[in-house]
């Protein structure tokens, strides 16, 4: 969470004449200094590239203003691809890292020129039922345990991604057997760490892997992805982490590792969470309130617009328009309108006294928070805003309408109106 809102109460009154709430808005200019700290971070890797995961926000309006920074996608699917594609991003722009992958998304990643990197060594026979094997590849890696993991991705034992360092071994064995000239390595131990260490371990990790591969199967590692896995301070009292002293951390393991063995080799990142999470709002108003055996504050988002907190429990603050300096009067569990009962954005929250027609805004939503939307109930899915340093604001996305929530049943005749 922020100290501060990027927008005042007349703001979202004024954006909220021409889109009704429930809302997201994205601080463009909140973004853009991210970005331009985490270059300066990495600057003294000559290669250093950011694959933004596109399933973090994947909205163009988005997009364009990252490819503008420099950085590339990660892309998981065919939709993903082609949405990179379409705002200006192919070839090695585009990290492909998927998991039981179908040959015609292999097609799609080929096509773009992506660089594709394989969860399984038997993914290498699956990648060549969809074409000629690429120059470049990469290999993800699970190392099975690891220091700086934490609760949400679990042990790596348990994850079910990447390969054990028996398979690395055969998989760049086979690769290389097959003609592929550069490889990469790529691993994700960790999800929302706010260790500023995590980032330094793991590429120490990879680093030293890589100097192993060249000695022992004489291959050269030109690029080592460390993948997602920074977080941000969701909950008050957590710290923000500090991106100039992880980009010293894996300096330090760069030159230790790397340059100690007359090595160069290129760091890749996966920021999704880091780079727009913090920097977007899902904006709701209150439409009702409910005593019975707890109170409630009802809204009118729901978990449709926000899974997070009903599907991990996840924490967002919560902020109510005009009253942030407020003391806190009520305590509550702020729900939505579904017929769940985990459609709750907080449970027993402590908040200044509220009224219909009160504006909320749930902070930390930039990230797996539009793009986990779904129609249950019929919930229509709701736009995305980006706000302007002067505080005016396009539309990237629109709503959806009920058109839009019907447009599968074309084929269904009795049905069309």
């Amino acid at each position: 969470m922020r100290e501060k809102l990027p927008f005042s109460k007349s703001d979202v009154l004024e954006w909220e004449k021409t889109y009704p709430t429930p809302f997201y808005v994205y601080d463009e200019e909140g973004i853009r200094e991210c970005v331009k700290a985490l270059y300066a971070a990495f600057s003294w890797n000559k290669g250093y590239r950011e694959y933004f995961a596109v399933k973090a926000t994947p909205t163009p309006g988005i997009l364009r203003i990252l490819r503008d920074l420099g950085c590339g996608t990660d892309c998981a699917s065919i939709p993903e691809l082609v949405m990179s594609e379409r705002c200006g991003m192919t070839g090695h722009h585009i990290m492909f890292s998927s998991n039981e992958t179908r040959v015609d998304e292999y097609e799609e990643a080929l096509k773009l020129g992506a660089i594709i990197n394989l969860d399984d060594v038997t993914q290498i026979e699956q990648l060549e039922r969809a074409g000629q094997l690429p120059d470049t590849i990469c290999c993800r890696y699970n190392p099975g345990s690891f220091e700086n993991t934490n609760g949400i991705m679990g042990h790596a034992y348990d994850s079910k991604f990447g390969m054990t360092y028996e398979q690395l071994k055969e998989a760049y064995t086979k690769l290389k057997a097959k003609d592929v000239k550069h490889f990469g390595i790529h691993s994700m131990v960790a999800s929302c760490s706010l260790d500023n260490n995590y980032y330094p371990s793991l590429a120490r990790e990879l680093f030293n892997i890589a100097v192993k591969f060249r000695d022992e199967l004489g291959i050269e590692i030109s690029f080592v992805d460390l993948s997602g896995g920074i977080g941000i301070p969701y909950r008050p009292g957590e710290t923000t982490i500090d991106i100039a002293k992880i980009g010293e951390g894996v300096h330090k393991a760069y030159t230790e590792v790397v340059e100690a063995n007359g090595m160069e080799i290129s760091v890749f990142t996966e920021m999704g969470r880091y780079i727009t999470g913090p920097y977007g709002y899902l904006v709701t108003k209150v439409i009702g309130e409910k005593h019975i055996y707890k109170d409630y504050v009802g809204v009118d988002a729901t978990a449709c617009n926000l899974m997070r907190p009903a599907i991990y429990g996840a924490y967002h603050n919560i902020r109510v328009l005009g009253k942030e300096d407020a003391k806190n009067e009520i305590k509550v569990d702020v729900v939505g309108s579904l017929c769940e009962n985990n459609d709750k954005f907080a449970v027993d929250r402590e908040l200044p006294k509220v009224e219909y027609g009160d504006l909320l805004v749930i902070e930390d939503a930039g990230a797996h928070g539009h793009s986990m939307g779904y129609n249950y109930n019929g919930k229509l899915k709701s736009a995305e805003l980006l706000m302007h340093k002067d505080h005016s604001v396009s539309c990237i996305r629109r709503a959806q309408t009920m058109e839009d929530y019907f447009s599968t049943l074309d084929i269904d005749k009795e049905f069309q109106a």
